[in-house]
């Protein structure tokens, strides 16, 4: 299975949990009638903060902000094909109505809103750890693990779509960040790729969970206290940080078996925004098709830049920097 195939199926997972959350308590009822009250009351779980036990000084975490866009809260006026090419007798005239208001003409120039939530994510610098791996054959393997500690904060306050009159009466809808109104946890679904860029083939690594390496990594880094790794963080809903209550949760991810001769490499973050796009081919549609088939989604995902000036034969973690030459420290991309 290919690094593309498990981002789209990711995505798609990432998509039926997140309307599976939107789900009304009623609707959530219905569904699962076997489910006892007690067990309903505990469906959402906020994660508690995990602060380390022990101070860092200024400038060994580095802190990404969200960066919001209003752009990412709609897509384009578009055709709604579900409608267009999946029903038939859509092109009549009618005799009351403007044809405007005909189902065709509403689905011809559609327009998809969504509120957009995001978190700001810091990290410590990439380092690396000898442990010993336990191997299929039940045997210790010593390798060298490269991990990074970091945490998620939930600063709340999204871009929410706002109906606003003009001076005509029509509603029109302004994407607004109103400071203070209640914001709802959010689930951070991890997935970390880190990826090659300087070696003979482009590779890709996603993150592995390490067990014998998180309980050195948390002695080493925080002094011991609990490092989520990707799957615990995914657990709980993050709640929001407050003036009086710092909520961040931390964790850290790992990676085995990178190419000794890497010098240039980037991280890729997923989950730290619902932002999304996606574009349909242009192909024949199939109301019975996958719609995957013929629609590409891209999610809003933070690349971090690293370089690595050294060799193959004395890997060193005091040889990572943040940034590349000819590139910026960080940005966010839509893959």
């Amino acid at each position: 299975m290919t690094v593309a195939s498990i981002r789209t199926s990711f995505l798609l997972v990432l998509a039926m949990l997140t309307a599976s959350l939107a789900m009304p308590s009623s609707y959530a009822a219905a569904a699962a009638p076997e489910e006892n009250t007690d067990v309903a009351a505990n469906a959402i779980r906020l994660a508690q903060a995990n602060p380390p036990n022990r101070k860092f000084v200024d400038g060994v975490m580095t802190t990404i902000p969200m960066k919001f866009s209003a752009q990412d809260t709609y897509s384009s006026p578009e055709q709604y094909r579900d409608i267009l090419q999946g029903i038939p007798n859509l092109d009549w005239t009618p005799n009351y109505l403007a044809d405007t208001r005909t189902l065709k003409s509403m689905a011809s120039n559609v327009i998809f809103r969504r509120d957009v939530w995001g978190l700001e994510f810091s990290f410590k610098p990439v380092r690396m750890i000898e442990v010993g791996v336990p191997q299929p054959s039940g045997k210790l393997q010593r390798k060298l693990v490269w991990y990074m500690v970091y945490k998620v904060t939930n600063n709340g306050n999204p871009l929410r779509h706002v109906p606003v009159k003009d001076q005509f009466g029509n509603v029109k809808f302004e994407v607004q960040q109103i400071d203070d109104l209640p914001s709802a946890p959010i689930r951070f679904f991890p997935r970390f790729v880190l990826e090659t860029k300087d070696t003979k083939e482009k590779k890709e690594y996603l993150d592995r969970i390490i067990p014998a390496a998180i309980e050195k990594i948390a002695e080493r880094e925080t002094g011991g206290s609990k490092l989520y790794n990707s799957v615990e963080i995914s657990r709980f809903d993050i709640p929001v940080t407050t003036a009086d209550k710092d909520n961040s949760i931390w964790g850290v991810v790992t990676w085995e078996d990178v190419d000794p001769d890497t010098d240039f490499f980037s991280i890729y973050i997923d989950g730290l925004t619902n932002a999304f796009r996606y574009e349909d081919a242009d192909t024949n549609y199939d109301a019975s098709s996958n719609p995957l088939s013929y629609r590409q989604y891209k999610q809003k995902t933070l690349k971090l830049n690293f370089w690595r000036p050294g060799d193959r034969l004395d890997e060193n973690e005091r040889e990572i920097r943040l940034g590349s030459p000819g590139e910026v420290d960080y940005e966010w991309i839509f893959r």
